[in-house]
């Protein structure tokens, strides 16, 4: 059943049709609102909250959900205890805002981070390009990790290539140069690699130019499709020199008449794609002896940290890549449910292929404790695929736990970054083009708010305090929206977790969700919501 476009009570819209994540299915660049994140990355946290107080008063539409999803998982609160408290507990002074939400995680390379967050890989796709700045200063001001994608370096035009190893780098440079300027000791950069990447000598180019200051995240795939990643081309001449680079780019524009259809109009679109993984193995030996190899070799080179993406892929897929992060001794295993985001993917493979995110996270978590049970060690995950309420963090940390560490968001953390920089090009036209500002003029969505920085964003005296008042000039109006947002979800989940009794997030556990239907109880392994603490209810009324 298709969810209800608009939420009275927050005031929130969605233009298209609805994903799981409260999302819409498309989402524009351009777009003028306004969805709960689009809204939260202008008035933060205050979209916690019904609106009109004293006005109104508002009930829930989300009580008896039907079929196996992670709406249909209920967050279990309790009324006393305070696992992981501060000192304050002991006086019976203990508020929300006292949970701390901060998390590691790594093994070679312990890495601190601010919020239990880390970013989908942001690639070679355009949109990732032009607000690229409002993303990567974003992420850094919040203390979060954040990956640059595959492809970067293979199809940027200004690369510098000898005897097929890349010598110069600038567009790959440029990204991670954006983050290490406002990073501090919280989150890191990561660099993904994919076939393409492996053999363009991305990993060698990355440590020369900056030793382990960089995190390299190994891709078997992702949860919207299970073919290499793509990218959309406009122009001949561009879709040529890909083709020279050694991609596939369909359909071919060397072939006889294309050309012509280019010119003529009926071409107007050329898709480049990657290859596939490990076409050449035939079995789970065969991967393991060339995964393990490659690791090895990328530790030769220097590397500390040392992740893997994994897709939506079936139960073999994802025991193998458990297994292998755990004998490689990963830092992390990203592991992205069917119904992931994307900037490029074929519409119809999102729409039928893989393994739904809980399905997937319910068989991580399994499949981590068969390997704790063998006294292996376990490899702190980070689940993705449709995660972009403070809600949906909680119940993938608690379904996870306490294997758990981050919860990677894709398309949620890339909304302020369009709705800053559109506001930034109106505010600043001098910069709209620099941001890819796509208004003319403030809307009334926006201009309701107010016409300075200042009164749009609720985050902005956050950032100011953060960075003080001089520098605030060089921050991009997106990076402020992507505080503004993330201080909403941040807030959210320590209410959750308050609610809960947790006040760290390494006292989040399986028994603080219940599966609100029988069928969500049998694929998970969660209690169904009346079973749950029914025997030690029973004992209170026995006493």
């Amino acid at each position: 059943m298709q969810p209800p476009k608009s939420n009275d009570v927050l005031a929130t819209t969605n233009r298209g049709n609805i994903a799981e994540s409260g999302l819409c299915t498309l989402c524009r660049a351009d777009c003028a609102g306004k969805c709960e994140i689009w809204l939260a990355s202008l008035k933060g946290r205050d979209t916690l909250y019904p609106r009109d107080f004293g006005e109104i008063t508002a009930g829930s539409g989300n009580i008896a959900p039907q079929g196996v999803s992670y709406d249909a998982l209920r967050i279990q609160g309790y009324n006393y205890g305070a696992h992981s408290a501060p000192p304050s507990a002991a006086t019976g002074d203990v508020l929300f805002t006292d949970v701390s939400l901060e998390t590691r995680f790594g093994r070679s390379k312990e890495i601190k981070c601010r919020y239990p967050f880390i970013t989908g890989a942001l690639g070679s796709t355009a949109i990732a390009a032009k607000y690229w700045d409002s993303f990567a200063v974003g992420c850094a001001l919040c203390g979060i990790p954040m990956v640059v994608g595959e492809n970067v370096v293979g199809i940027d035009p200004a690369a510098e290539f000898s005897r097929g190893r890349v010598e110069r780098a600038p567009e790959l440079d440029r990204r991670i140069d954006a983050y290490k300027r406002y990073h501090d000791d919280y989150g890191a950069i990561l660099v993904q690699m994919n076939v393409e990447d492996t053999r363009n000598g991305v990993a060698e180019y990355v440590i020369d130019a900056y030793g382990d200051e960089v995190v390299l995240e190994l891709k078997w795939g992702q949860g919207a499709k299970d073919i290499g990643g793509e990218i959309s081309v406009t122009d001949i001449e561009y879709a040529r020199f890909l083709k020279q680079r050694g991609y596939l780019v369909d359909p071919n524009p060397d072939a006889p008449g294309v050309d012509e259809a280019f010119a003529k109009g009926a071409v107007r679109h050329f898709a480049r794609h990657s290859r596939l993984g490990y076409t050449h193995l035939k079995n789970y030996e065969a991967v393991r002896k060339d995964f393990m190899a490659s690791v090895s070799r990328l530790r030769s080179l220097g590397f500390k940290g040392i992740t893997l993406k994994t897709g939506a892929y079936g139960m073999e897929g994802l025991a193998m890549a458990m297994r292998l992060a755990s004998d490689a001794g990963l830092d992390l295993l990203s592991i992205d449910g069917a119904g992931g985001g994307t900037g490029m993917s074929p519409w119809d493979m999102m729409e039928h292929w893989g393994v739904p995110s809980l399905l997937l996270h319910a068989k991580a978590h399994e499949y981590a404790s068969l390997l704790e049970q063998r006294g292996l060690p376990v490899p702190h995950l980070a689940l993705a695929g449709g995660f972009a309420k403070p809600s949906g963090i909680f119940k993938g940390l608690a379904l996870g736990a306490p294997y758990t560490k981050l919860i990677c968001m894709g398309r949620a953390v890339m909304i302020p970054g369009f709705l800053g920089s559109n506001i930034e090009g109106v505010l600043k036209p001098e910069n709209r083009a620099k941001v890819h500002g796509n208004w003319d003029s403030l809307p009334k969505t926006v201009a309701d708010f107010g016409d300075t920085a200042e009164a749009i964003f609720a985050g902005y005296h956050g950032v100011r305090a953060k960075v003080g008042k001089e520098a605030m000039a060089d921050i991009p109006f997106g990076a402020i929206a992507m505080w503004t947002l993330l201080d909403k979800l941040g807030a959210g989940l320590q209410q959750f977790m308050a609610g809960a009794r947790k006040f760290g997030l390494d006292a989040v556990s399986r028994d603080d969700i219940a599966a609100c239907n029988r069928e969500t109880a049998r694929e998970t392994g969660i209690p169904f919501i009346t079973d749950s603490q029914d025997e030690c209810a029973k004992e209170i009324l026995k006493a």
